[in-house]
């Protein structure tokens, strides 16, 4: 099993410290972990640092890890390759860092993933030929055949209309828990993270303001003072509830 642990965590671009003094509770495999906040609160920071691609203080603690594929990154804008298809592509990811000879079990693994993400249709399809919600689930597929143990989406479902975005959320909470992963997703629609997530954990201004359970977290409290909006939630059922916007505060 995969932990997952950020120890007074910074990030710096050039030389400001643009995220600082993360510390969460363990994170571990099967968790979906809601990452929140207002636009340019440093959540997209905060997944460049985990992964290494930016600098900072503080500690990125990883025990359990199997392989050397532990963290997969999925960044909000993807380049899109035009000269490969989308199979070609998904092929390209599932190698990376391995031989190059493709094996029935590759194929095998990358139908799998393509089929659950009901991609099949568009898999020779030049990259370049598709719209936003495609090549979305185009990277979400591309991560996903890595195998990783830790995976970071930047808000993987931003160009999906709502029903995909249910079908994409609901299918990385299940393989959360059947692969064992711990998935980070950055999000801004709350109530997507109060459905699926199993701990939310709150960005503002380069700092944690929270990290727990969601009931817990996403209190009116919490969204006045960090969304500066006056909301009500209401509880569904006892592991549901919902946000409902009244307006900005005064």
């Amino acid at each position: 099993m995969v932990a997952l642990q950020l120890r007074s965590v910074g990030a710096y671009h050039g030389r400001r410290l643009f995220v600082e003094g993360v510390t969460t509770p363990t994170m571990r495999s099967g968790e979906v972990v809601a990452v929140i906040g207002p636009n340019a609160a440093g959540k997209s920071t905060l997944f460049k640092r985990i992964t290494g691609i930016l600098k900072g203080p503080g500690e990125v603690v990883v025990d359990g890890a199997r392989t050397k594929n532990t963290i997969t990154y999925m960044p909000q804008d993807t380049a899109a390759n035009a000269v490969l298809t989308v199979y070609e592509s998904i092929l390209l990811a599932r190698k990376q860092g391995q031989s190059w000879g493709v094996s029935e079990s590759d194929l095998r693994f990358i139908d799998g993933i393509m089929n659950a993400l009901n991609i099949t249709p568009i898999a020779f399809r030049d990259l370049g030929a598709l719209s936003g919600g495609q090549r979305q689930l185009v990277s979400i597929a591309q991560a996903l055949v890595r195998e990783p143990e830790i995976m970071l989406m930047d808000e993987p479902t931003s160009a999906l209309d709502l029903h995909r975005q249910v079908e994409v959320l609901a299918f990385m909470r299940q393989q959360a828990r059947s692969k064992g992963m711990i998935v980070l997703i950055a999000i801004h629609d709350l109530n997507q993270a109060l459905r699926f997530a199993d701990t939310v954990l709150v960005i503002a201004d380069g700092r944690m303001r929270a990290c727990g359970d969601p009931r817990d977290v996403v209190t009116v409290e919490m969204l006045r003072d960090v969304y500066k909006v006056e909301a009500r939630i209401e509880r569904c059922s006892l592991d549901h509830a919902h946000v409902i916007v009244d307006g900005p505060t005064s």
